[in-house]
């Protein structure tokens, strides 16, 4: 069974290494829940699917390694809590897609993957890690964030240049540039020794930065924490399921289960061990 349950609980045994590794690439992750690793392009790592079973598998995951409490900008994608397949796979040579397949994985039979964020911060002695749903970041949708992005600096312009355009046009233009892939492509210009590319960098502010002791104090310094969306009561049974059968009773009376509350995107359930 591969899942992002099994993933955790294998960070879980092994969770003394977080305080050794100089880089979380360097972790000793399974590779046997992997079905692609990429360091530099999203995602770095993807779990395996079974997509006959309950968890499906497939999640994507992002590395965030920071040496302070901050979660570190994120500079290849906006963060989300979902993202298609197709988008990241798109090609017959695309190099994640041939390691998926090489896995044994059915790629395209999890359509929408579920993207998680592993994070490690430092902070003197002390660290906190946490895979977090990509959700506890996306409280708004990646295509409204850019469009109201670009909005205020077109407005900026206007306003500096002394300069007025027509509401419709005005609208248009926000949304013909609301889309991340519009910025990413590199741009050849001719008659120019150089190409152009416009790059997004995306900051936590101070809600989605779950290392903050003070905005998130249920994270506590030297602790592996898994936070995943909390909407309903039925929420908390699958998830207890599902990581009562990758950790077992036994190992999970060791930990510390509390729900903690954005205050953007709801409740997120929270399953914490000490490092």
């Amino acid at each position: 069974m591969y899942s992002i349950y099994h993933f955790f609980a294998d960070l879980h045994r092994k969770r003394h290494f977080f305080k050794s590794v100089a880089k979380l690439e360097d972790f000793p992750y399974d590779t046997e829940l992997l079905s692609c690793s990429s360091s530099g392009k999203f995602p770095d790592m993807a779990i395996r699917v079974n997509p006959s079973a309950n968890p499906t598998g497939g999640e994507l995951i992002e590395l965030k390694d920071s040496k302070h409490f901050t979660v570190s900008s994120f500079s290849s994608t906006i963060p989300t809590g979902q993202k298609s397949i197709d988008s990241i796979v798109a090609g017959e040579t695309n190099t994640i897609r041939q390691q998926m397949q090489q896995a044994g994985d059915d790629v395209f039979s999890v359509p929408t993957r579920e993207v998680y964020y592993l994070i490690r911060g430092k902070k003197q002695e002390n660290l906190k890690v946490c895979l977090v749903h990509g959700s506890f970041f996306e409280t708004i949708r990646a295509e409204e964030l850019i469009r109201q992005a670009f909005s205020q600096v077109l407005i900026e312009r206007l306003s500096e240049t002394n300069q007025k355009l027509n509401a419709d046009i005005q609208d248009l233009l926000v949304q013909v540039f609301s889309k991340q892939e519009s910025f990413s492509k590199v741009r050849d210009v001719a008659s120019a020794s150089v190409k152009l590319r416009f790059r997004i960098m995306t900051e936590v502010k101070q809600e989605g930065n779950i290392l903050n002791s003070r905005r998130y104090p249920e994270i506590v310094n030297n602790t592996l924490n898994l936070l995943i969306p909390q909407h309903s009561s039925s929420d908390i049974e699958i998830i207890n399921h599902h990581i009562s059968s990758a950790f077992g009773q036994i190992e999970l009376t060791k930990s510390n289960q509390l729900t903690l509350k954005h205050p953007l995107n709801g409740q997120f359930y929270v399953l914490q061990f000490a490092i």
